[in-house]
This record gives structure tokens, C-alpha cells and sequence, in this order.
């Protein structure tokens, strides 16, 4: 199949394909004579499965030593469950700093006036003051 039918197979775009095959990601597809890539159902399947990695959060990194871990049958599980427990606990990191974030606005937001003045807690937090900005 050519480029187009695999992406629409795996899920993945044409453009990511080639930059997939650009980063080493995955083997750059072999070429028909007028310089056409095709790919078969082997190479689809390794698209899904960097798909779905990557909308599980797992950086370029990760992905590739999960597709070097999964292609390889001698592979011990325990070396998979480091990567994705890491991964889950980075998860874990950053949604306790995004609830952080959403608290701290709320709460700016709850003490903005929301009016026709100008004062503005919001702003006066982001300028780290809680007087209005001065120019020189």
C-alpha cells in the first residue's frame, strides 16, 4: 500500500509517517520504482502500535524503547513495567500541578471583580504584585 493507504490504515498521518522514518522511529519503507514508499501489513501494525503509545502520553523516548521492547520476544515484562510506571507516575506529577494551577485560578478568578475597573488580581498575580504594573 502507498503512503496514504497506510495512514489511513494505522491511524497515523502521512506526515508522521515520514517524520517517523526521518527520526529512525521506524525502517523507512521500501520504494517502488518511480520512488513511490509501500508498506505492508507489518509496518501498519507498528504504526498502531506508536499510535497508541503516543495517545497514551509516552514521549518519542519512551515509544521507542517500548517498540524495541516489544519487538523483541526475549524481552523481560519487568523492563515494559519500569517505562510505564514511570510514565504514570510523571502523569500522576503533572495533573497534581495542573489541579494546582486550576485552584490557583479559580480563586484569582473568584476574587476578580469582573467589571469596568481596572484593578485585577489576575493580572497582579501573573505580574507577581499586587500593585498595577509601572513603566519607566
Amino acid at each position: 500500500m502507498n503512503i496514504g493507504e497506510a495512514a489511513q490504515a494505522s491511524g497515523v498521518s502521512a506526515k508522521m509517517i515520514r517524520y517517523y522514518e526521518e527520526i529512525g522511529l521506524i525502517t523507512p519503507a521500501a520504494r517502488t520504482g518511480n520512488n513511490y514508499r509501500t508498506y505492508g501489513g507489518d509496518q501498519v501494525h507498528v504504526l498502531r502500535f506508536i499510535k497508541r503509545a503516543r495517545s497514551l502520553g509516552f514521549s518519542l523516548e519512551e515509544t521507542q524503547a517500548l517498540l524495541k521492547l516489544w519487538q523483541d520476544r526475549s524481552r523481560e515484562s519487568a523492563a515494559v513495567k519500569d517505562i510505564a510506571t514511570t510514565h504514570v507516575d510523571d502523569l500522576e506529577r503533572r495533573i497534581a500541578e495542573m489541579q494546582g494551577m486550576v485552584k490557583t485560578l479559580k480563586h484569582l478568578a473568584h476574587c476578580c471583580g469582573g467589571n469596568d475597573r481596572p484593578d485585577c488580581p489576575i493580572l497582579d498575580d501573573l505580574a507577581g504584585s499586587a500593585s498595577p504594573a509601572h513603566t519607566d
